[in-house]
């Protein structure tokens, strides 16, 4: 069986994680805060705190930013539920919509239309690891007409007198758009580290720092570092410091940390990311060849003169079939000892979602996109003679149903 997508775990990996095991520092300590600089320095952000989710990490994320009841936050339709369920957890609207045409990310026009004084963020999702259109929606919040609606809500919202622009990059840690990578690509942006993810501590995540000039993103780590440890102004390395174990704590906050062990993985994972990549680009290559010149094969964007993927997901769309063929297909595929996936059901087909009154036939790009999608296995691991297996299941697969 070809798998989706197996982590790379290798005698490395092990070695790194024993050696954290035998040192006795197991939860937050120096291996995190070296992970956290390692990032902050490979993506170019001011700052980098590491947690133990991309999904808390946001949580937390706009529980600081002071988003709440009555506020609205913009995001694609085409995402996973999370992105989605964090903003219903911190009592706002979630407020969707369409995707581009070109791509599967989120369409500017689409967020100009949708901004109301109500409106606090953005969450753009870099889904399968391709840049938005970073460019354009850091100009759309600094439009005068856009900009003067805004209302804040607090002092840092003063602050920044504008929508907050966040990048959902759960998929394209080590993208690049203009020649930066993700991570500073626009205001704050949250990696995902789970355990199917490009580079993967198990389970974490990262939200990297890049507020305009005037915030002291030094004061930020701070803040968030107690943030993520119930609201405790010390954590665990500092209180191992002689006479040092009285605390405060500043408010209620969270439980969300990364520990050295997570931390481990991730310190080897980012020192031979490249190489990661660099396969990756491979194999999407040999993808390209092989479908490209097929009448029913809609090959994904995935380079332009300004923007790199993270070569995070292969995302195959069929042309001409329903949903239906398209599960059909998938299924012979399986039958073949071949792992495919979806990316994703969109959030108004979900329960969750539809009893809240979101509708699949308003966002029809979205539905475009979706209905005929299927993801094929990226990993550093897949070899050539795999590629071709993989290949060749779903060419069967099409041509059974297709005729």
């Amino acid at each position: 069986m070809i798998p989706f997508s197996p982590p790379r775990i290798d005698q490395k990996v092990i070695d790194e994680v024993t050696a954290a095991l035998k040192s006795g520092w197991i939860t937050t300590g120096p291996r995190t805060k070296l992970f956290e600089k390692n990032i902050t320095d490979y993506c170019g952000c001011q700052t980098t705190v590491a947690v133990n989710s991309w999904t808390m990490g946001m949580q937390v994320l706009l529980h600081w930013w002071g988003i709440g009841e009555g506020d609205e936050v913009i995001l694609p339709a085409y995402t996973y539920c999370a992105s989605a369920n964090v903003i219903v957890h911190a009592g706002a609207k979630p407020v969707m919509v369409d995707i581009n045409e070109e791509d599967f990310n989120i369409s500017v026009d689409a967020i100009r239309k949708a901004i109301t004084p109500r409106t606090k963020a953005i969450i753009a999702v870099d889904l399968a690891g391709f840049p938005c259109d970073y460019d354009l929606i850091n100009a759309l919040v600094k439009e005068s007409d856009i900009q003067s609606q805004f209302n804040a809500n607090n002092d840092l919202q003063k602050q920044l007198n504008r929508i907050l622009v966040i990048s959902d990059s759960a998929h394209s840690f080590g993208a690049m758009m203009n020649g930066k990578r993700s991570g500073s690509l626009t205001d704050i942006s949250s990696f995902s580290f789970h355990a199917v993810k490009n580079l993967t501590t198990a389970e974490g995540g990262a939200l990297c720092f890049n507020l305009p000039e005037g915030f002291n993103h030094d004061e930020i780590y701070k803040e968030f570092c107690t943030l993520i440890l119930h609201g405790q102004n010390k954590d665990a390395l500092a209180k191992t410091q002689k006479g040092n174990w009285r605390y405060d704590v500043e408010e209620p906050g969270f439980k969300c940390n990364m520990t050295d062990l997570q931390a481990a993985i991730g310190l080897v994972e980012l020192e031979r990311y490249q190489e990661n990549l660099d396969r990756r680009k491979v194999i999407f290559e040999l993808y390209d060849e092989a479908f490209s010149n097929l009448e029913w094969a809609i090959t994904p964007l995935h380079t332009t003169t300004s923007k790199v993927t993270s070569y995070h997901l292969y995302q195959l769309r069929i042309a001409g079939i329903t949903e239906e063929q398209r599960d059909a297909i998938m299924q012979l595929i399986f039958d073949q000892d071949v792992s495919v996936n979806v990316h994703f059901l969109p959030l108004p087909t979900l329960t969750a979602y539809k009893k809240r009154g979101y509708k699949m036939e308003d966002y029809p790009e979205t539905w475009n996109k979706y209905h005929n999608e299927i993801s094929l296995p990226v990993y550093f691991n897949l070899t050539d003679a795999q590629v071709r297996i993989v290949v060749g299941a779903v060419k069967n697969a099409v041509n059974l149903i297709l005729g």
